[in-house]
């Protein structure tokens, strides 16, 4: 396990390494497709049937043999006769022969003898629905297979199409269904409790009073844990003293896999957090080397039914509390719901439009907005979004993107190149 450094704080990678001993994804359950959204697949999934099962035509037109209207002894415009149509969901009961053409519809399984499909616009037909002409007349050539769909050129029964571990899009639904499949073995939601502490808090939308302002932590951090397929349940604004405190977390402890707190965990005389939650479980208190961001609180405890229950007390300026849940309450959260990589980022590489500054000894997590780099084709620029303190929220809802500065340096120039986090949802 890695040491805190010399200065005492503890490098990011020591604290996440703390954090997944021992730290196994929830439970499985069974699904219907539209409730799989957003959860993590349990197992692979393997295909149950071949698709497309039949050949099948690519657009509306006419069914032909294509040596009817290509090679050197044809002359243009060619008519065929018309014997019959092919259309969705009914199988076909006649057959191309020389000289004939069968009008057929987008997805409708290609009739015996047809080897291309002309397309509508291609022929003297009219488009859109119409009775059935003795006749067409081609007026371009059609290669064999063209505008269509061979059996099976997307899929075969017994492919494995998805892996345990992927988060299920709606694009994999899709895929999912057209499989055969109508439910799914998933890992269950991980469940979130959220609650900020502070006297000067009260609810969104309320009125302030003297020395007031609105809780936008739990907000916030609902919102984070949303978006990452998580069931929150948020326990409202907590005051300041411990009795109170230990009420709220034993409502926490008995319901949720994780606990999500801001502010109250570092080591001013109302910081009660720490002692409430040490009567449930073992809670540390880390200073991380971290900007922003530093004091930091991650526990276990018991919960009702036996499994253990994670916490995590967040700093309580807003912007502090935002990147800490990036940090570490998003790869814990996606490590319980089986994600197969949860420390994952979708990164790029940028170069800083202007200077940045930080402290020496912590790594810094720039709010920027990404930008296409006009020097550069294909290249990004991080633009900074604003202020940089702790406190400044217009800057974070600005961003795109969190710029990433090692611990060794106090800032760099202009035009240094730096690894970009982008954010999920902005």
């Amino acid at each position: 396990m890695s040491a805190a450094s010399a200065s005492g704080l503890l490098p990011l990678e020591a604290a996440l390494e703390r954090m997944f001993d021992r730290l196994q994804p929830l439970p499985t359950t069974t699904v219907g497709v539209d409730d799989a959204v957003g959860r993590v697949l349990a197992e692979p999934i393997i295909a149950h049937v071949t698709m497309p099962p039949w050949d099948n035509s690519a657009m509306d037109g006419f069914a032909i043999q294509a040596t009817d209207v290509v090679g050197a002894t044809k002359r243009w415009p060619k008519t065929l006769r018309v014997v019959g149509e092919s259309s969705a969901g009914h199988a076909p009961e006649i057959e191309v022969r020389p000289g004939t053409a069968v009008r057929i519809l987008t997805g409708a399984m290609i009739p015996v003898g047809a080897d291309a499909v002309v397309p509508v616009e291609e022929t003297d037909a009219p488009a859109g629905i119409a009775d059935l002409p003795d006749s067409v007349t081609v007026r371009a050539p059609a290669a064999m297979g063209a505008n269509i769909r061979a059996a099976g050129s997307d899929l075969h029964q017994g492919d494995r199409l998805l892996e345990p571990g992927i988060r299920v899009s709606p694009a994999a639904v899709a895929v999912i269904v057209a499989a055969g499949h109508g439910a799914v073995r998933v890992h269950r939601r991980p469940r979130v409790a959220v609650l900020a502490t502070g006297d000067e808090l009260v609810e969104a939308g309320a009125p302030l009073g003297p020395g007031q302002i609105h809780d936008s932590n739990a907000p916030a951090i609902s919102a984070q844990a949303r978006l990452l397929g998580a069931e929150v349940r948020r326990l409202g604004i907590v005051p300041d003293r411990l009795a109170e405190v230990e009420r709220r977390l034993a409502e926490a402890v008995a319901w949720a896999d994780v606990v999500v707190a801001s502010g109250g965990v570092s080591v001013g005389a109302h910081d009660v957090v720490k002692a409430a939650f040490e009567r449930f479980g073992e809670l540390d208190l880390w200073r991380v080397a971290i900007q922003p961001g530093k004091p930091l609180a991650f526990g276990r405890a018991v919960g009702p039914e036996g499994g253990i229950v994670l916490f995590f007390g967040l700093p309580g300026n807003p912007v502090s509390t935002f990147v800490t849940f990036e940090l570490f309450v998003r790869p814990v959260l996606r490590r319980l719901s089986g994600d197969r990589d949860p420390l994952a980022r979708d990164a790029v590489r940028a170069r800083l439009a202007s200077p940045m500054t930080k402290a020496r000894g912590r790594r810094a997590f720039i709010r920027v907005v990404l930008q296409p780099d006009p020097e550069a084709a294909g290249a990004w620029l991080a633009v900074s979004a604003g202020g940089q303190g702790s406190h400044v929220l217009s800057a974070l809802a600005a961003a795109n993107g969190l710029a990433i500065i090692p611990e060794d340096v106090d800032g760099l120039p202009a035009g240094a190149e730096v690894d970009v986090w982008r954010l999920e949802g902005a």
